[in-house]
């Protein structure tokens, strides 16, 4: 029932963008096995169900703000509030550590997504054991999978120079100062 409701929340937050929709597309096509080998992990993601989506979304923006992808802040916050993060916790990703928005497991998984965004990108002894001890070893192959894809997605989005398209609406997470 989860992936359902993932997969018509992904549907829903698509047709939501006005404008510029089409700038991956139109770089990527020339190159139609790699937008296809693309498809293909967004749908392993998706279809991957072992993680609450708002954990997977969290780290989605987290990588974002820190990467500052704009298209990805953009359709990352969309997911977010479908996903049933508030507003409240969008602002507080800078400050995650000290915030009352996110509870214990919350900031574990942004602890691990800006771990693994920065450079080097490395788990601190207590961080790996925390993660350890909180997911079991296939959530944690998810998660990582989703943190660090994010960070290809993110980087070849700017690359590309994939502009925002409106899927958020509404307030949307910001890039992190650095």
């Amino acid at each position: 029932m989860r992936l359902l409701h993932q997969v018509q929340a992904v549907v829903r937050v698509l047709s939501r963008g006005r404008r510029n929709r089409t700038d991956f597309l139109r770089a990527m096509i020339r190159r139609p096995q790699i937008l296809i080998a693309s498809l293909g992990y967004e749908l392993g993601i998706l279809f991957s169900a072992r993680v609450d989506p708002r954990l997977k979304t969290l780290a989605e923006l987290k990588v974002a703000a820190i990467v500052a992808c704009e298209y990805c802040l953009d359709i990352a916050s969309a997911m977010a509030r479908h996903d049933g993060l508030t507003e409240q916790q969008l602002r507080s990703l800078p400050t995650h550590h000290d915030s009352p928005a996110f509870d214990d497991t919350e900031r574990l998984v942004l602890d691990v997504a800006e771990a693994i965004t920065r450079a080097p990108a490395a788990l601190d002894d207590d961080l790996r054991q925390r993660f350890e001890s909180s997911f079991d070893p296939a959530q944690r192959a998810e998660l990582l999978a989703v943190i660090t894809w994010e960070n290809q997605r993110a980087r070849l989005n700017q690359g590309l120079g994939v502009r925002p398209s409106g899927f958020s609406g509404e307030f949307c997470a910001l890039p992190q100062p650095a």
